[in-house]
């Protein structure tokens, strides 16, 4: 096994000063999903990073952003976060013997990942306000503390990220046809781009894929063109009004011939059940996003037929287990006999 750093060293801002840690991230399960694909008349598959070691992609850009933190002498990480930055922040920072800090919106944040973070040990501070407010709250303590934001305007975070390109083409042993997936802040829809660029400028790739973003109707500023004083979703990792790299990535999508789209929380949550009833794959309610919007893309007759078409589901089912508890039936109850037993399953 090797992590980011070891495994692409020739793809990455590598120097003789980077320590070289890491938590095995990378190397993430390429899942052929032959039921839905069936459905939408495509060759599907799912990039599962809720295998990576905090049980999301954030995993592929800290490790380089807090080696490049490291690196330059910072007293500790600092980030603003839905959960899964906190999370994979916290578990860097320990591995690494620094202090970090986490911003948490009060009340938008999915217990596992807040559990996540204060595990590592992490400093975790509730800010009665949204994701933005809170980033603007690190940026500015980062500065007076000498501390390192690691969140995606950290250049090196959407470096590391490109890693997740460069696994799908080797694993494929080429691009597919189109990468879809969730976008909040949208730094890993940029970073994946620039990742199949790189590929592609190496000769490793003949084309770029069409990069498609999807975001919850209550958070979509890069679908409606404004932006979410007050974003509101089930979906907490992409709950975010105001992407930081909305930009870059609205370029990424251009560029790619790709498009941005919404879908509801209902599709969300019910592609989210479909995935793990019919797949056998569980991954939270954003990273189901990317799923929900095939089938709108299908729906609307947009999404090409025989297409070869990788979803990236970005987090663990795990990590926002209320979401799922909420629209599911809980244990039926019985004593423990047979009789009892054949009652509840008849």
């Amino acid at each position: 096994m090797r992590g980011i750093l070891k495994r692409y060293r020739d793809l990455l801002p590598l120097n003789s000063d980077t320590p070289m840690i890491s938590l095995q991230e990378g190397q993430t399960p390429l899942i052929p999903l032959d039921s839905i694909g069936k459905d939408l008349g495509v060759r599907l598959f799912a990039k599962y990073e809720g295998a990576n070691p905090t049980g999301s992609f954030k995993d592929r850009g800290m490790v380089l952003a807090v080696a490049k933190a490291m690196e330059a002498g910072a007293k500790g990480v600092i980030c603003a976060s839905t959960g899964n930055t906190s999370a994979s922040a916290a578990a860097y920072a320990a591995r690494s013997g620094l202090s970090c800090i986490v911003l948490l919106p009060k009340g938008k944040v999915a217990m596992g990942k807040l559990a996540q973070a204060m595990i590592y040990g992490a400093k975790a501070v509730s800010v009665r306000g949204n994701f933005d407010e809170a980033l603007q709250l690190a940026l500015k303590a980062a500065e007076e503390s000498g501390y390192a934001v690691v969140n995606s305007i950290n250049r090196f975070r959407l470096w590391g990220q490109r890693s997740v390109a460069w696994e799908i083409c080797d694993e494929l042993g080429h691009a597919p046809d189109r990468v879809i997936l969730p976008v909040g802040n949208a730094g890993n829809i940029t970073a994946s781009w620039a990742g199949f660029v790189q590929y592609a400028r190496l000769g490793k790739s003949a084309h770029i894929p069409a990069m498609t973003g999807v975001q919850a109707e209550g958070a979509s500023p890069l679908v409606t063109g404004k932006p979410f004083p007050e974003p509101e979703t089930v979906a907490t990792a992409i709950r975010i009004g105001r992407p930081v790299s909305g930009r870059r990535a609205s370029w990424a999508a251009k560029m790619s011939g790709g498009e941005f789209l919404s879908v509801s929380d209902g599709e969300i949550l019910e592609a989210q059940k479909m995935l793990a009833r019919r797949e056998g794959v569980f991954a939270e309610p954003a990273s189901c996003a990317g799923i929900a919007g095939l089938y709108r893309m299908a729906a609307d007759g947009r999404l090409p037929k025989n297409n070869e078409v990788v979803a990236i589901l970005t987090g663990n089912g795990l990590k926002d287990p209320d979401a799922v508890l909420s629209g599911l039936q809980l244990p039926v109850e019985t004593d423990a006999d047979p009789e009892s037993l054949r009652k509840v399953l008849s």
